[in-house]
């Protein structure tokens, strides 16, 4: 179904949301070309073996954001179509067909399926700008604010029913950079854990553990969060200039960098060092980026620019 409606943490100036053009960002500003790709991935005796990558979204204009549901048989991703509205939309793998769930006045980005299984997260751009986190019903119903009093929120990871990291902007000082949030959704308590992190947050397989991108002039990490503790540990370097990144069941990480599709295992001995697995740029990529993986880990998906 598609819906029809056309802390208080520092107050941005503007919208200036996402890194690169790649989220919600001012009204004014033009989002680039951008398709979600899907690839196959399997392992054979140790090694990873990539897939030849299908656009599922071959059009013009801005697809981008794809996250797997938790069965691995859909994928909701965020698209700007004639309307210019960012809204979000349901791949179907078997069907190999796009639905479009929200259809509003305000604009819908980092699509997530929440852990009670029956809605989908969402950061909201509002009328006012503000930039929040609401959540929508999978099979219809209107939306409700999940944190009302957390804003400007960049991006989010789901913990648990109840609890949330998120990426919160800052106002672009040195001594105001984006934040790593932990939240409680039942109160609405946020503690602010790193500062200088980047938009990458996600579950760590196997572990109550989340990891994030911790940037610090130039160099660059990856590191884990145990958020009962609150004790970070260094994982692995990011590949220069990259920050996104998706992991793997068996804990490895994925990374592209241009066209290049690369990984590492930082808890094998001598994992933490990025090899090359695939050069992507035969099939019309020329910089990767948002990477999901299937919860099987037999798919990948990422954005292609």
């Amino acid at each position: 179904m598609t819906y029809n409606s056309r802390l208080s943490i520092p107050k941005t100036i503007g919208c200036l949301v996402l890194a690169l053009l790649t989220g919600p960002a001012g009204r004014s500003q033009v989002l680039p070309e951008a398709d979600v790709f899907l690839v196959d991935l399997r392992t054979e005796k140790g090694n990873l073996r990539v897939g030849k990558p299908e656009n599922i979204t071959r059009r013009k204009g801005y697809d981008n954001q794809p996250c797997f549901a938790p069965d691995g048989r859909s994928l909701l991703y965020t698209s700007v179509r004639d309307d210019g509205q960012v809204d979000v939309y349901r791949y179907d793998l078997r069907q190999r067909a796009s639905r479009r769930l929200t259809q509003t006045a305000e604009s819908e980005y980092s699509p997530t399926p929440t852990p009670d299984g029956r809605h989908f997260s969402v950061v909201r751009v509002e009328k006012d700008s503000t930039q929040r986190l609401w959540q929508f019903p999978l099979e219809g119903g209107e939306p409700t604010l999940v944190l009302a009093r957390v804003k400007p929120v960049g991006y989010h990871c789901w913990l648990g029913p109840d609890s949330l990291a998120l990426f919160v902007l800052g106002e672009g000082r040195p001594d105001e950079p984006n934040s790593l949030y932990l939240a409680r959704v039942g109160t609405g308590d946020t503690v602010r854990i790193e500062r200088g992190i980047g938009r990458a947050i996600a579950r760590i397989p196997g572990e109550p553990t989340v990891s994030f991108v911790h940037k610090q002039g130039t160099v660059w990490e990856i590191k884990r969060l145990d958020p009962r503790t609150r004790q970070i540990t260094p994982l692995a370097r990011t590949l220069a200039g990259s920050e996104d990144y998706a992991w793997l069941p068996d804990g490895t990480l994925l990374m592209g960098r241009g066209a290049r599709l690369y990984q590492c295992n930082p808890s094998a001995p001598g994992g933490a060092e990025w090899k090359e697995v695939a050069d992507l740029g035969a099939y019309g990529i020329n910089q990767l980026s948002r990477l999901a993986v299937s919860p099987r880990g037999d798919r990948l998906a990422v954005v292609g620019f």
